[in-house]
């Protein structure tokens, strides 16, 4: 696995990340939450004992990228990871389409000129980064939402691959799943995952880490 020993692994992003863990930071005796990241965490544990790994979580139920840019100090920063990673894009894409009429949307190049800030302010004092897409459950990739999501996605796989992030295809994971049930057996909004879903976001993860059983 390409986390050192005693190293700290910072997760932030929006409610997929969030799900319900401990204010003002969740860590692994306080409360991760009930998703991929309390499952990231009990995998490490068990399988790398040795390591000492922490695990932190500041995920935020609703966030956009201009939210995290606007809590980036005190919730990225301020907490000295070795380790971070970031799963961001969902609602910039999502309020497009549940709250057009709303005038404050996250562009596509909005959303690609704050990211790559939020990298530049933090890749230098990391060991590593980790840089993750948002998804979709929709099989029909023409379907207007899950088109831009895509496009989303695109625009965090092209940083990962300019700032040497780790990149972790999470849209990819739940396409190959899709292909033998359906949506229904994973959530029941195409967005927030059921505990199989999110072990399908932790195993993409850890399989980008190097995680050996």
């Amino acid at each position: 696995m390409k986390i050192e020993p005693e190293k700290t692994i910072l997760f932030i992003g929006d409610s997929i990340t969030d799900c319900g863990r401990s204010r003002p930071i969740g860590d692994n005796k306080t409360g991760l939450g009930n998703g991929y990241v309390s499952i990231i965490d009990a995998l490490i544990e068990a399988v790398y004992p040795q390591k000492h790994i922490r695990v932190l979580n500041t995920g935020v139920s609703g966030n956009r990228i201009t939210d995290l840019q606007e809590r980036w100090q005190s919730d990225a920063l301020s907490l000295n990871s070795d380790w971070l990673s970031i799963m961001i894009g969902i609602n910039d894409v999502w309020r497009q389409f549940d709250d057009p009429l709303n005038p404050v949307q996250v562009t596509k190049e909005q959303f690609r000129k704050v990211y790559e800030k939020l990298i530049q302010n933090t890749a230098a004092s990391l060991d590593g980064l980790v840089l993750m897409t948002p998804f979709y459950l929709e099989t029909n990739r023409k379907d207007p939402m899950r088109k831009l999501m895509d496009e989303y996605g695109e625009v965090v796989k092209n940083l990962a691959k300019k700032h040497g992030a780790i990149f972790v295809d999470v849209q990819k994971s739940f396409d190959q799943y899709l292909k033998h049930k359906p949506t229904q057996s994973l959530c029941w909004d195409r967005v927030h995952p059921n505990l199989a879903g999110h072990a399908i976001i932790a195993k993409s993860f850890l399989e980008a880490i190097a995680f050996k059983w």
